[in-house]
């Protein structure tokens, strides 16, 4: 009894610092970073390219460059909004299922949740969403052969996100957390 005032910290803590940066790294390196492995592969299959570097284009940063920043800024935003639609619906469900009166579920989320939690979760959204398009865009980069190839390196970059993200989280939380 009495441990319903604290749901709203718990929720808030775990959700921002772990659910909501991970969850939403995993789910557009599963979609929009296969995309860009596909697109960058198929281009790299088809010569597209190498045409480009004929006309003496750099070719990693023409295609390299607004890709990591739009996915920086793209698992930033979704990370923010991840966490402020959990927040909110912790609390409708906490007040429909339990009770919990919203000021009680606030009150918790306040006095649990420190400004480092937030900045630290959208540094990992930061990171993680350019490291994403990163390891797309090198995959599907150093693919050669047919469309076979490009389907396996597809595979392979949505592999290689997951591991690299969970690596990327567990040095972020290191770093912040661990050592005082």
């Amino acid at each position: 009894m009495g441990g319903e005032s604290y749901i709203g910290g718990f929720l808030a803590v775990a959700l921002i610092r772990e659910i909501a940066p991970g969850f939403a790294a995993l789910a557009l390196a599963a979609r929009a970073g296969t995309a860009i492995c596909a697109t960058v592969a198929n281009m790299q299959v088809t010569d597209q390219i190498d045409a480009i570097e004929v006309l003496k284009v750099d070719s990693i940063g023409y295609y390299f460059a607004p890709r990591i920043i739009a996915g920086a800024i793209s698992v930033f935003c979704i990370v923010l909004l991840a966490e402020l639609i959990g927040i909110l619906g912790g609390a409708i469900v906490s007040y429909f299922s339990i009770g919990l009166h919203p000021v009680k579920y606030f009150n918790s989320v306040w006095l649990m949740l420190v400004m480092k939690d937030i900045y630290v979760s959208l540094l990992k959204g930061t990171i993680f969403g350019g490291l994403i398009a990163l390891v797309c865009s090198t995959t599907g980069y150093n693919t050669h052969g047919g469309a076979k190839n490009v389907g396996e390196s597809t595979t392979k970059s949505a592999i290689l996100c997951t591991i690299y993200i969970l690596v990327a989280d567990l040095i972020i939380d290191i770093l912040f957390y661990m050592g005082g």
